[in-house]
């Protein structure tokens, strides 16, 4: 085993945390954009006043055009997010190897979120499938030169476990304003839509273009603001593409952790796809109430956020987030039963996104900080920082989980998805518990009192 010693660090700015965490207010709601509008965009329910753009038609029994075309875009991503984050980790360039590529993806990324519900022509088309496909696959190609090297400056900048449970504390929050963020587009688009006297595809298209550009805006301000060669190491790794990929899947916390968080993205991919319908279909409410309970859940879980940084600092990371794990699969269950108990439906729906507040906490502030402990820690033993590449399969992970929770949503929708005809709606919620149960186990396997001691000793 290799040791590095390090001298005294200085702590890192309050102000350098903020700036790096509004970067992710602004790739969030990008995301988000895609993961609360896009199903509800292109398979709308019947009440929704939305046309159809893209076929209906279902395939082999659950597959319809948009689980077809989320797939096609997730094997592109096999390739391109090892490519990125091995050209990350290689990359030699006067500002470093993190910032330059960031500058490079925000504003394409925020470009073609838009494109993406610009159909290129009225009405059912194959043209606006191709259209589609192409354009997934350049935003998330363009989103991926941006994330990648933003989640590997976590464990750069931060030299302390103290410091990275604080990073990521900052990005918790941030991510979880871009839900909201992105939760804006329905409230925004029926304002917009009457004082402009446009269609609701239209008034959804401008707000979208109006999200996306403040998003893009905020991406650019750790690009901006941080200086890396001041805050991080920044050496270049020399290990090629494939060996790095192979070392960092060898890792055994790597491949626990990773398996875990590819089951929570998917996991609230499905709550975020399906909550317009859980609320409008389920519940029988207004598409206004979205964005309430999207806001009052993402402040209940601020305020939680400081006793799940305390709490993780004495009781570990790892227990805080199978604890939360199979909270959220008692979360997913409900959905099934979602309009069905002597409960006011509104009453249901408040506290349903109460009750969701915690465990999304827990699940927000952990995760990252727990991925910058297994990065930095093969840094030190090999020395040789892999910390892009570690992002990267993460971030196909994320993304294949994320696309993974729209295709499982869009194909249950086959089952029903409108008023009176509900239960592919339903379903979600049980194979969102399922699939929750199986991270909290998976990740029990995590080794962190071992890996957090040895961290210790390499540090000193």
């Amino acid at each position: 085993m290799t040791t590095i010693a390090h001298s005294t660090h200085t702590p890192l700015p309050a102000r350098i945390q903020f700036f790096y965490a509004i970067g992710q207010l602004g790739w969030a709601t990008l995301v988000n954009i895609i993961g609360l509008q896009l199903l509800f965009f292109y398979i709308p329910p019947e009440n929704a006043g939305i046309p159809l753009y893209i076929t209906q038609a279902v395939f082999f029994v659950v597959l319809n055009a948009i689980t077809l075309i989320a797939a096609g875009g997730r094997l592109l991503d096999a390739v391109t997010d090892p490519l990125i984050g091995s050209w990350s980790d290689r990359l030699q360039h006067k500002k470093g190897r993190r910032i330059p590529l960031m500058k490079w993806g925000a504003l394409p990324a925020g470009i073609f979120c838009v494109l993406m519900f610009m159909p290129i022509t009225s009405g059912i088309s194959v043209w606006n499938i191709a259209w589609l496909l192409l354009v997934q696959a350049l935003f998330y190609v363009t989103l991926t030169m941006y994330v990648t090297p933003y989640f590997a400056l976590l464990p750069e900048m931060g030299k302390t476990a103290t410091e990275r449970l604080n990073l990521s504390t900052w990005i918790s929050i941030t991510y979880a304003l871009g839900i909201v963020a992105a939760a804006i587009v329905p409230a925004l688009a029926g304002p917009l839509g009457d004082a402009l006297g446009v269609d609701t595809p239209r008034a959804i298209q401008i707000a979208i273009m109006i999200l996306a550009a403040l998003a893009v805006l905020c991406m650019y301000v750790p690009v901006f603001t941080i200086d890396e060669h001041k805050y991080t190491d920044s050496k270049p790794s020399t290990v090629p593409l494939l060996p790095s990929l192979k070392a960092t899947l060898a890792n055994p916390n790597f491949r626990f952790y990773v398996v875990a968080d590819f089951v929570y993205f998917m996991g609230i991919t499905i709550i975020q796809t399906g909550l317009l319908f859980y609320v409008t279909v389920l519940l029988g409410l207004e598409e206004g109430l979205v964005l309430i309970l999207l806001g009052m859940t993402v402040l209940l879980s601020f305020i939680a956020y400081p006793a799940v940084n305390l709490i993780a600092r004495r009781v570990g990371k790892k227990s805080m987030i199978v604890f939360a794990f199979f909270s959220m699969s008692g979360i997913f269950l409900w959905v099934f039963f979602l309009g069905q108990s002597p409960l006011p439906n509104t009453t249901e729906a408040y506290l349903f996104a109460a009750l969701y507040a915690l465990p999304l906490a827990i699940l927000g502030v952990l995760p990252n900080a727990v991925l910058a402990d297994i990065a930095g820690h093969d840094a030190l033993q090999t020395s040789e920082p892999k910390e892009g590449m570690y992002f990267a399969a993460r971030t196909l992970l994320q993304k294949m989980g994320q696309t993974g929770g729209i295709m499982v949503f869009a194909m249950l929708t086959t089952f029903g998805k409108d008023p009176g005809n509900d239960f592919g709606v339903r379903l979600s919620g049980l194979f969102g518990c399922l699939l929750c149960l199986a991270a909290g186990f998976v990740f029990l396997r995590y080794q962190e009192k071992k890996l957090l001691a040895e961290l210790e000793e390499l540090t000193v």
